[in-house]
């Protein structure tokens, strides 16, 4: 390897108008074309995220002088110490200074699941929790350099995973909550989870690559397959990030310190330990940490009211107006019909801020939803220092097990109908139109010519039915397959996002018009949201979701599909159905006079 190029970078923090303290901050780049990727050794705590961003971009320039097969896929930033200030983070990313992609690419040495005995209460498996962390303490049971341990107390009553997390402080960030798909009951099965704390996080201000992947996986193994990283992907890495994402970075994925799941008949309380010496965060120094975090768990858990209380908007903006919007999609359409384009799709997304007379409470929000979460899935995500970003999503991007593997493909919506002649007459019309007809093939297809590059056989059955949901409906379809090695769900989440069902068809051309047309950041909005775990893995696609920042509102997202034959005003009114899940929890009817679209 190389001698290493050593780069040395100041910040100034202004205290006064006469005095200025700085910070020095030593890098070191290691260009090790073996492991394709960048270590940023970080000898100094006193740096915030947009800084870090600002740094990643100055060492990108300078990788991009240097020569050819010099040239890097991934940087990856390692806490030398403690997080000890605002906006710093420990994230154990695996690629480690000197060491060959061979060693890279290996499971941290120690992974382990230890059950304790079921309890009565949450407060009882609090207390064994603390017990055994304490013995654990006492008489450090490895002598591994890296590990992940999973101490668990079943519990005999069952409580709902957003309960605990309500009753939870909402200042112990990050924290998730993730909920699967109503299916079969069947004892024991994993409901819901949510999460508090992180034993390792992953949050790069790159696009999502192979070498992340593999930096998340060497934490999880099919003997534990509960210990899952959970997350979330930006809509589109190269797009400008807005302030509102920033603390997101591309991507960002936890394993929770300490997590709460509901389970079908029961539940259990659990904590996740993680270590790796060569990234200088030892046995020791998780166990330290994760005490600190027990004491500010709460015992207590209180059932919280599953609605939002009465709430008046102060103002309700649109981006873009309904004039831009009307002026994007027949601009889209003229793309669409032109015989020199080859675009056939085109998704456009809305953002709506709604700001209310008091804080909305995101899990108070995510809960309502959960009310007409029927074939949905239910997502929060906020990292420190982040807005939340809550979803109800009924898209599933893909789901693993082992090497099976599915993926769905949904498009077309219509309300539902007022009487089930209505209900029914509204769907004979979605499953007739040539409009959606259109839009739906275009996806199903998609998908499966993605699924058909990795997998031995695809199979779509139904291929076209209506998916109904509490107050929408969807065309649907399921596609299945068998991966030829599990090395593959890497190439399955970067081809399968962005589908034709948030972005477009072709895929490049769609991304290209919408960076053109959207003033506004998607951020993690139609991003894969999900899990990663040893055996399994899950992802939706984050649809029908808001971000939620403290005295500034929230940020509601939608999306339409244009193609031929598509009417702008029809698509609006689709955008307002798909908002609405949204806006009816609140009232929008004062003061009028505030509902403005913004340029």
């Amino acid at each position: 390897m190389d001698p290493p190029n050593h780069i040395t970078l100041k910040q100034h923090q202004q205290h006064n108008t006469t005095q200025h303290n700085t910070t020095q901050h030593n890098f070191t780049i290691f260009p090790s074309p073996s492991c394709s990727s960048l270590t940023l050794n970080l000898m100094s705590t006193a740096t915030s995220h947009k800084w870090l961003t600002n740094c990643y971009n100055i060492l990108e320039r300078h990788v991009s002088n240097r020569p050819r097969q010099h040239h890097q896929q991934s940087l990856y930033f390692i806490h030398r110490s403690r997080p000890m200030c605002k906006g710093c983070y420990l994230s154990m990313n695996g690629c480690v200074e000197g060491e060959n992609s061979e060693r890279t690419r290996e499971s941290v040495r120690t992974i382990e699941t230890r059950r304790l005995d079921t309890v009565s209460s949450a407060a009882m498996a609090m207390y064994s929790l603390k017990m055994a962390i304490s013995e654990l303490k006492e008489d450090s049971p490895f002598c591994t350099s890296s590990g992940i341990m999973r101490v668990e107390v079943p519990i005999e009553e069952q409580v709902e995973a957003i309960d605990w997390l309500h009753s939870q402080s909402h200042l112990l960030l990050p924290r998730c909550y993730f909920s699967g798909r109503e299916q079969k009951s069947c004892s024991g099965k994993l409901i819901s989870v949510a999460g508090v704390g992180s034993a390792v996080s992953f949050s790069q201000p790159h696009a999502f690559s192979y070498w992340d992947w593999i930096s998340i996986r060497r934490f999880l193994s099919e003997r534990c397959p509960l210990i899952r990283a959970y997350g979330a992907i930006r809509f589109n890495a190269k797009a400008k990030v807005s302030s509102e994402w920033l603390d997101f970075g591309s991507f960002y994925f936890m394993i929770p310190q300490v997590e709460f799941n509901e389970l079908e008949g029961g539940s259990m309380l659990t904590t996740t330990i993680a270590w790796d010496n060569a990234l200088s965060w030892s046995w020791e120094n998780a166990i330290a940490e994760l005490e600190e975090t027990l004491c500010k768990i709460s015992s207590s858990i209180v059932k919280f009211p599953k609605q939002a209380p009465p709430t008046l908007i102060l103002s309700s903006h649109n981006i873009p107006s309904k004039v831009d919007w009307d002026l994007g999609v027949n601009r889209a359409l003229q793309m669409i019909k032109r015989n020199d384009s080859s675009l056939t799709k085109v998704v456009l997304a809305r953002s709506t801020r709604v700001v209310p007379t008091t804080n909305i409470d995101p899990l108070t929000w995510l809960a309502c939803l959960k009310g007409e979460g029927e074939n949905a899935y239910q997502f929060f995500i906020q990292p420190p220092n982040a807005p939340a970003f809550i979803g109800n999503t009924p898209e599933q991007l893909f789901h693993r097990k082992r090497l099976h593997i599915t993926s769905e493909a949904l498009a077309g919506t219509r309300a539902r109908g007022s009487s089930l002649a209505l209900d029914h007459q509204i769907e004979l019309d979605l499953l007739t139109s040539p409009k959606d007809d259109i839009e739906f093939t275009i996806v199903r297809e998609s998908i499966r010519r993605k699924l058909e590059t990795v997998c031995e056989k695809v199979i779509i059955k139904p291929k076209k039915v209506i998916r109904k949901l509490p107050r929408i409906q969807h065309l649907f379809a399921r596609l299945t397959g068998r991966l030829r090695s599990e090395e593959d769900e890497f190439e399955i989440l970067s081809s399968l996002h962005p589908s034709p069902a948030v972005c477009g068809f072709p895929t490049e051309e769609a991304q290209l018009l919408i960076a053109e047309t959207e003033v506004f950041d998607r951020g993690m909005y139609a991003g894969p949201v999900g899990w990663f775990g040893g055996g399994e893995s899950e992802f939706a696609v984050g649809i029908r979701s808001a971000l939620v920042e403290k005295e500034l509102g929230a940020l509601i997202y939608a999306g339409t599909g244009i193609v031929e034959g598509s009417n702008p005003y029809l698509e609006w009114d689709e955008l307002e159905l798909k908002t609405s899940q949204f806006t009816k929890l609140l009232k929008l009817d004062l003061p009028l006079r505030q509902k403005v679209d913004c340029k």
